[in-house]
Formats: structure tokens, sequence, C-alpha cells
């Protein structure tokens, strides 16, 4: 799982690590989405409602949500939220940003 959660992770080589790597490049921009939208919504969202919101199949946004997880960018709340089969989701926030110099600062 080289690079995961900045690039898509995968449980073993074959068609799982192929299919990591065939959407590498649309992953990093849907996750970029996902994170804008979640951040949108102080209530926050569940990782269905973020399909739905940017007309997304469920199989593309889940694996992005549990990348911004891993990262820290976002985090769970104690909310639920029903999904599309009407069982119980988490609901999430983004994170507040790591104490410390911005990227501006550090390029400096």
């Amino acid at each position: 799982m080289s690079g995961y959660p900045d690039s898509p992770g995968y449980k073993s080589v074959g068609p799982s690590s192929d299919a990591a790597r065939a959407i590498a490049g649309t992953a990093k921009t849907l996750r970029a989405k996902v994170l804008r939208t979640i951040a949108a919504a102080p209530a926050g969202l569940s990782a269905d409602a973020v399909a739905e919101l940017l007309k997304e199949s469920i199989l593309s946004v889940r694996p992005r949500v549990s990348e911004l997880h891993r990262s820290g960018e976002i985090k769970k709340t104690d909310g639920r939220a029903k999904n599309a089969s009407g069982l119980s989701a988490t609901v999430w926030v983004a994170s507040p940003p790591l104490p410390g110099p911005s990227a501006a600062e550090i390029e400096r």
C-alpha cells in the first residue's frame, strides 16, 4: 500500500493494485472535492451525503473519505446518518488545522 493515504491503497498485488493505479490520477481531485464538501458543512456529512452532493458513486467517495480520515484531515462526530441501505453511517467534519507554521511560512 505504498503512498496510502496520499494515493489509493490496495491489499494485494493484482486486480486491487491495478485498480488503485488506474484511479490514482482522479482520486487526488476527488479527495479534494470530498474535503471541500465536508468542510462546507459545519454539522458534518456522511460519505453517502457527500456522494449525493457531488453526484459521484459512493464506491468512489467512501475510499476518499477513508484516506482523508487516515491523513487527519477529517474526523468522526458523535452524529450518525442513515445511508442508502437504511443503515447508520458516520458523520464526518473537517479537522481543525494542526498547530505550527502554515505552508506559506515553511516555504519562506
